[in-house]
């Protein structure tokens, strides 16, 4: 550390000197030295330093000469040196001045060694004198002293008089030390300050940061050293920190400890900038480069030798675009905007302080409805993933009987979809597997999360596994939030909701149409009052949660509230969505291949959403059933008319997603030019039918056409309206002066335009004037890089210039100026713009609050449209060959002819074999048995998918089609574990049988496919007998049951012809070899497969020619030792028969036959 130090430095110089060293990193003060000297810091050159490190110890320590001579003199010269200790620190040097603590320090903290600062250890008394109070020292005596090692520190008696001198000495040194060590920490604070010392010192001269504001910000300014009166090292620190934040930093410090869990956006002139930590994670996700500096927002000591935060930044038009990405990543982004304008500010009292800032909109995935770009074209969906439905959904627990286990729970959930302004609700017991829980989650399919107060660990552990991966069920990863539920939440959540809708009816907000109900009578108030405690809790949570994204309003519209358990539809719970791919296929979870991606053909956006609805919720009500096939039929009968042709003409011009918008428009969250575009959409819209003024007009025979036709043109009057106060070009351009006509501009408008013109007129008479003035004939103004009325003049002609005009620019043969009166009538029109703006801005939302007013009547008239794109798509759907239209029956059953699968139909190349299915009340059970990759699995989920299209209101494929209306569908199918739950492949097998046995009825559809083969053979069958013995007689619902267990097939003996026993059929051909070529037919045949042909799928599969002999040498061997012990089975029942003569002997007998 030090240089080279002269032998001739006396002993106690040294020892005292590394006891300063030794007491400052240690972890007590040592004992009290005298007052150090101030003197001229070393400077010594960088190299010298850097030669000095093999001699750094010899300012240290003592030399070994210096060693032997202590010894020759004996201890009396020691016990002079002792006493004269203090003397020495006074004399001067005759070659080189001596250090101070202070030296040190300076040059521990700027040398340049990769390990500096690094001391050499104290020695064993240092030590020892740091770790023991000062009552345990031994006492020095001139006896003792010469047994010291020569590098122990030196004490100085104390005399009886020296006690206060020496606590002023000890307290100076003190503040001396936290001084230094606040030096040390600012300079010494993070992993790379050796680099950043060499940096200061010029000692690394390659640039290795990215741009000249990256090393702008690694750069330190040295601090002046803080007061004394300092007490402690982290309040200096900080207290340091906030000196050096801006006004702007510190705008975004307090927005940020309101938002910890938002990423802050931060408009900073024609930018938006990213800070601290959120400008790490913005760059992360963007690809942007992000300026290293301070990450954290707590003012950490770590970082308090970091001048400024770290950042990034966006340019202002691409913001949407950003925010856009950063919401789809799963963050929660604020928009901070900057609440002022510079003219306004300058003619204000705060010209002279920051701009002020305020959060003006915060966005997640589910609440982001600023997507202008997402309002036209196809839905996107992420990668390999169908999209999810844009719902929040909102969820809380309770437990029946107190907080006991969690296996039965109480489920409230509401879920909104602030995009469309569709409210779901719904209050349910759940059992430990949580199936009720997630069939609504697989429906309504959420982007967002919002867990009120605790939950049980099932719920816990479903909610991750369906929202945590980005292959998930959902398409994406969702976003997960949590709030906190006192005690007394529901007393406060019932009364927060009154509140809420009671203001709404007092201030007159929502028009009468929003405040009545449509599918209840009542108000608004005694809807919502009907809801239970579990969804009112989460109603108010939502609507809490909501409204810090000024989207609270959403709940005005409770014409949108409905009950997910409304039973006018047919329940499809999560397994059945999965097992026969409604929504998405199973090979890698997009939408190709499932149900709605056959049946959709429409051409809208909302068209589409309504259809996706329609799809999941089967019609139960045969009236309302038997409208939709009909309207259907009429569509796909009338495909060449002009009827049909005006509403396909109709959809096809309809671009914009008008459901979106229009809830844009109610949040006032709408542009001009996309306002513009609504408008012109619905008037276009109303115009197609303005003849249409009762549904007789409409020309079709179908009354749900025909009223939906008859509802388009009522909205005409509203919309021309509207039209009549825009000005189409400024409303393209977005112009927001000149938006309104003329005759429509509010006062505010008028006025402030006026002024502008005042004083543009103030302007043009000033030339005069300023020609006066300058003894020119005219003066014209010029516009000179932006900057307007400026007068230029030649440079020859300047003697008549007066000295209060002020110049602005100038070259070599002009030059320009601002008069003083310009300058004013400037200002005073810029405040005049900016106020014109902010009156253009109200006029603006006013317009948007009074179109919001009629959301009612014109989301009524895009559902007419929306119902009509999807007759039109299930329309198109039957004119496919082969689709017919189904025939509904009031008795339970299924009767379809040449029935095929709708979606393997349309992939494979090859044409699909149809089979026939026939159950009613005689036959209630099919028991299905067949060779391995027979076809089973397809035939028993072709029927599935086609009562279920058939209750949609589709044609379905097949010759023909009668059926009962079910209630249910109920799959069990595929062999998968749930490692999240800690349940096996047997467990979640057995878990599902139990869920279906405890929900189906008489008039549900059940399959099973291959229960019990989890498990050992005699254990499965078991289960297997017992479980379809269970439906068959006691629930009597209609089944399609798939084993490999042959055993079973002698129950149908049992039931008379309530169970069938059918099978997929298939032909065997000998080889020449002794092997079996088995061919499938994929038709359903009656009676029993008694062998399932694994090995022949085992040969397909591509095992081992020689594995495939040896499985086929075990088979028959263990076929033939099955014969032999059923043989032996036989003859013990003849004998029993022979010697008893019982009529049980002879029913052993006649099974042991059967199964033989």
């Amino acid at each position: 550390m030090g240089s080279q130090r002269s032998p001739a430095l006396s002993q106690q110089a040294s020892q005292k000197k590394q006891q300063s060293i030794s007491s400052f990193f240690g972890a007590k003060p040592a004992a009290p030295k005298p007052k150090p000297l101030h003197h001229e810091p070393s400077t010594l050159q960088p190299e010298s330093l850097q030669r000095s490190g093999a001699a750094e110890s010899n300012g240290l320590f003592l030399s070994d000469d210096e060693s032997s001579e202590e010894a020759r003199n004996g201890s009396a010269k020691f016990k002079r040196a002792l006493e004269n200790a203090e003397d020495v620190d006074g004399l001067p040097s005759a070659k080189r001045r001596r250090e101070t603590v202070q030296d040190t320090e300076q040059q521990a903290a700027e040398d340049q060694s990769p390990v500096a600062p690094v001391f050499h250890k104290p020695s064993l008394s240092t030590a020892t004198s740091n770790g023991h109070d000062s009552a345990r020292k031994p006492k020095i005596t001139g006896r003792t002293s010469k047994y010291l090692f020569s590098s122990s520190p030196v004490e100085a008696p104390v005399e009886g008089g020296d006690g206060e001198q020496q606590a002023d000495d000890d307290d100076e040194t003190r503040k001396l030390k936290e001084r230094l060590h606040e030096k040390f920490v600012k300079r010494l604070g993070k992993p790379d300050s050796i680099a950043d010392i060499k940096r200061r010192n010029r000692f690394i001269t390659e640039e290795t940061e990215e741009a000249a504001e990256g090393a702008e910000d690694d750069e330190v300014e040295p601090e002046p050293e803080p007061a004394p009166k300092a007490k402690g090292r982290k309040g200096a620190a900080s207290k340091k920190v906030k000196d050096k934040l801006t006004p702007m930093e510190r705008q975004v410090l307090d927005i940020k400890r309101k938002h910890p869990d938002t990423l802050l956006v931060v408009e900073v002139g024609y930018k938006f900038r990213f800070f601290g930590e959120d400008a790490r994670a913005a760059a992360k996700e963007l690809s942007i480069v992000c300026i290293p500096g301070k990450y954290r927002f707590d003012e950490h000591p770590s970082e308090a030798h970091i001048d400024r935060f770290a950042s990034a930044s966006v340019p202002v038009h691409r913001l949407h675009v950003h925010v856009k990405r950063l919401v789809s990543a799963g963050h929660k982004v604020g928009v901070v905007r900057q609440l002022e304008t510079a003219a306004l500010k300058a003619a204000g009292d705060n010209r002279n302080k920051a701009f002020e800032r305020g959060l003006t909109n915060l966005y997640t995935k589910g609440t982001y409805i600023d997507d202008q770009e997402g309002l036209d074209g196809p839905v996107a969906a992420p990668e390999g993933g169908a999209p999810a439905t844009g719902h929040l959904l909102c969820l809380t627990e309770t437990r029946p009987r107190g907080w006991g286990s969690d296996e039965k729970v109480q489920i409230g959930i509401v879920a909104v979809q602030p995009s469309t302004g569709d409210i779901i609700y719904d209050d349910f017991e759940d059992g430990w597997m949580r199936s009720e829980l997630e069939t609504r989650l697989l429906h309504i399919a959420p982007c967002e999360f919002l867990i009120v107060g605790e939950v049980s660990k099932a719920t816990e552990k479903l909610v991750q596994h369906l929202s945590g991966s980005k292959t998930n069920v959902f398409g994406d990863k969702a976003r997960v939030e949590r709030v906190e539920k006192p005690k007394t939440m529901a007393a406060q959540a019932y009364s927060h909701i009154t509140t809420f809708y009671a203001e709404k009816l007092k201030a007159g907000e929502p028009p009468l149409s929003q405040v009545e109900s449509s599918q209840e009578t009542g108000t608004l108030l005694d809807k919502v009052h009907k809801l239970s405690e579990n969804a009112t809790v989460c109603l108010s949570a939502m609507i809490t949660h909501l409204t810090d994204y000024g989207l609270q309003h959403v709940f005005d519209l409770t014409k949108y509230f409905q009950s997910f358990s409304a039973r006018s539809h047919m329940l499809l719970n999560g397994n059945t969505l999965t097992s026969l791919e409604i929504y998405r296929n199973q090979t890698d979870s997009s939408e190709r291949g499932s149900l709605f991606w056959t049946l959709d053909r429409t051409q809208t956006r909302f068209g589409q959403r309504l259809l996706r609805k329609w799809v999941g919720r089967p019609l139960l009500d045969r009236v309302r059933l038997d409208e939709r096939v009909s309207a259907v039929e009429e569509l796909k009968d009338g495909q060449q008319t002009i009827n049909v042709d005006r509403i396909k003409h109709l959809l096809g011009k309809t671009r914009s997603d008008l459901e979106k918008s229009l809830i844009r428009i109610y949040y006032k969250k709408c542009t001009r030019p996309e306002l513009l575009g609504v408008l012109q959409t619905l008037q276009m819209i109303a115009q197609e039918y303005a003849h249409v003024t009762s549904p007789a007009d409409a020309g079709f025979k179908s009354t749900m056409i025909s009223e939906a036709i008859s509802s388009l043109p009522k909205i005409t009057e509203d919309v021309l309206q509207y039209l009549d106060r825009i000005n189409a070009q400024a409303a393209k351009a977005d112009d927001k002066y000149s938006f309104f006509r003329d005759e429509h501009e509010t006062d505010d408008i008028t006025d402030h335009k006026v002024g502008i013109a005042a004083i543009e007129h103030d302007l043009n008479e000033f030339k005069k004037v300023a020609a006066e003035k300058l003894k020119h004939k005219r003066v014209d103004y010029v516009t000179v890089a932006g900057i307007e009325f400026l007068i230029e003049l030649d440079n020859s002609q300047l003697k008549n210039v007066p000295a209060s005009w002020a110049k602005i620019s100038g070259t070599k043969k002009v030059s320009r100026y601002h008069a003083p009166e310009v300058v004013r009538f400037m200002r005073e029109r810029d405040q005049h713009k900016e106020a014109l703006a902010n009156a253009c801005d109200a006029a603006f939302a006013d317009l948007l609050t009074e179109i919001g007013s009629k959301y009612q009547a014109f989301r009524d008239c895009v559902q007419s449209l929306a119902l009509l794109d999807c007759l039109l798509s299930l329309a198109e759907v039957a004119t496919q060959p082969g689709y017919c239209k189904p025939e509904f029956t009031d008795e339970v059953g299924i009767d379809i002819e040449a029935g095929r699968h709708p979606m393997v139909e349309q992939l494979l190349l090859d044409a699909f074999v149809p089979n026939d299915a026939h159950l009613n009340e005689d036959t209630r059970a099919l028991l299905i048995t067949g060779p391995n990759m027979g076809g089973k699995s397809s035939y028993v989920r072709s029927v599935a998918l086609i009562t279920i299209m058939a209750q949609i209101g589709s044609y379905v494929p097949a010759d023909s089609a009668r059926l009962g209306l079910l209630d249910a569908v109920f799959t069990r199918m595929g062999a998968f574990d749930n490692m999240m739950k800690g349940e096996s492949t047997f467990m979640v097998e057995l878990s599902e049988t139990s869920d279906i046995l405890k929900q189906a009825t008489p008039r549900s559809l059940i399959i099973l496919d291959e229960l019990g083969r989890g498990t050992s053979t005699h254990d499965g069958v078991a289960i297997a007998q017992a479980v379809l013995c269970h439906i068959v007689s006691n629930l009597r619902s209609l089944t399609l049951f798939i084993t490999h267990y042959q055993s079973l097939a002698r129950m149908s003996e049992q039931f008379q012809g309530e169970l069938k026993n059918v099978h997929m059929r298939f032909t065997e051909q000998e080889t020449g070899k002794g092997e079996t070529d088995v061919t499938f037919l994929y038709e359903i045949g009656e009676g029993v497969a008694h062998r399932s042909y694994g090995l022949n799928v085992a040969k397909l599969a591509g095992l081992p020619q020689s594995l495939l002999e040896e499985a086929s040498k075990q088979s028959t061997q263990m076929e033939q030792q099955e014969a032999k012990r059923r043989l032996g089975y036989l003859s013990k029942a003849a004998g029993a028969l022979m010697t008893g003569n019982s009529v049980e002997s002879m029913e052993h007998l006649v099974a042991g036959v059967e199964q033989l």
